[in-house]
């Protein structure tokens, strides 16, 4: 009985501080992620007031935050859109990779850590962080915007990528030989390529299947199904993620626009969970000795992503401020960075407590780059007397003057790509 009291009174002063938490943010104009991530350091292990009751909960609930992340976002695309925009992302995607996972494989081995320990750095700097940038994206009301779809094809092309990364990486750290690793492969691979090709042929026979005129019965049966499938994506080393993405866009028409208002809430409150479970399995000691290289790497690494989204809308033929955009929103990481980490931690263990920083900065950081990258673009151009329209400027070919499409601050500059 004191386990479950201990359990509510924890719990309950967790969310009603998040509440606040949230409010504050909206008031003063910012995501509130950042202050739920130092919330959950402040009150993590070595920090002001540990919290152990509630530990096992929040852990759980933040997995099933993540999943309502990615969930929530699929649902805001078709299977048709998806294959588009793999088709048209993959230069992008390939970009992204180069651009990304280099400082962090030429930072391990600068520091000695040898090939493991480059590659699992090179993916823990490479990996967007989706659970972030889809809470940033509803946060700063963008899902509608030009560049979104771009965005969006970047951190799937990532995601699917895992596929492949996360199976490779455990067989490096394991030491198993080809085989072991090839196995590995082709069970991921197969798994991705069975669930695109069901939400690809049989979306509409999914959606009928679980359409309900009842809330609750299709509030279960999509919920239930998404659990399921990120479940057994997990267990067949496919990110529980890319699970809940595909089940989002193998459904479709009113069945997705119900499961959108009903899962909402939901995933406000689960993403807002997430965000302080990460604060709370972060030791604030050990962060201080890895601070300044850290740092270093999350500098390099902000134009690195800047960069790619900035690359990935010009080639998508978006204005110059859509680009800008596109470019500050893909800079946080998170999930996958620290399940990355997590894994090389025991053949490597001087890479959890740098990744933890270098997460941490970019977690927050990340937000403030969404905000305030095209604004401080554009605060650059006007201090160079170069304006701040996204108009062709000499050297630039074949852009053309921008049109408004349907998010009232978006523009389209029609490129020769």
């Amino acid at each position: 009985m004191h386990d479950t009291t201990a359990l509510l009174v924890e719990l309950g002063s967790v969310i009603l501080g998040l509440g606040i938490i949230g409010r504050f943010a909206g008031r003063v104009g910012l995501s509130p992620i950042p202050l739920y991530l130092l919330a959950g350091l402040a009150f993590g292990e070595g920090g002001l007031l540990p919290l152990g009751a509630s530990e096992e909960f929040t852990a759980v609930g933040a997995e099933i935050g993540v999943i309502l992340l990615l969930l929530l976002l699929g649902l805001e695309y078709s299977a048709s859109e998806l294959v588009t925009s793999l088709k048209t992302q993959y230069p992008s995607g390939a970009v992204d990779f180069v651009l990304n996972a280099t400082p962090g494989a030429v930072a391990a081995l600068l520091l000695g850590w040898g090939p493991v320990g480059a590659v699992a750095l090179a993916g823990v700097t490479w990996i967007s962080s989706s659970g972030v940038i889809a809470k940033v994206l509803a946060d700063l009301g963008r899902l509608g915007n030009r560049e979104t779809p771009v965005i969006l094809g970047v951190l799937v092309i990532e995601d699917l990528s895992m596929a492949v990364y996360l199976p490779l990486l455990t067989a490096m750290l394991a030491g198993v030989g080809f085989a072991g690793g090839s196995i590995a492969l082709l069970v991921a691979l197969g798994t991705v390529g069975f669930v695109l090709y069901l939400a690809l042929r049989h979306g509409r026979l999914i959606s009928r299947a679980v359409s309900s005129d009842n809330p609750e019965m299709l509030l279960l049966v999509v919920l239930g199904l998404t659990v399921l499938v990120a479940g057994v994506a997990q267990q067949l080393q496919v990110s529980a993620a890319v699970g809940a993405f595909l089940v989002g866009i193998a459904l479709s028409g009113e069945v997705a626009e119900g499961a959108r208002k009903l899962l909402t809430p939901l995933r406000d409150l689960f993403a807002a969970v997430f965000f302080v479970f990460f604060g709370l399995s972060t030791n604030p000691a050990e962060i201080p000795p890895v601070l300044l290289p850290a740092a270093l790497l999350a500098v390099v690494t902000v134009f690195t992503k800047i960069a790619t989204g900035w690359y990935a809308a010009r080639r998508a033929g978006i204005g110059s401020r859509g680009r800008w955009r596109a470019g500050g929103t893909l800079v946080a990481r998170g999930e996958f960075s620290i399940v990355i980490a997590g894994l090389a931690v025991a053949t490597e263990p001087r890479i959890g407590p740098i990744a933890t920083a270098y997460v941490l900065i970019l977690v927050i950081v990340g937000p403030l780059t969404a905000r305030w990258t095209q604004p401080a673009v554009e605060l650059i151009r006007k201090w160079r007397g170069k304006g701040d329209g996204p108009a062709a400027t000499p050297g630039e070919p074949g852009v053309l003057p921008v049109a408004r499409v349907t998010a009232p601050e978006e523009e389209l500059a029609t490129s020769a790509d």
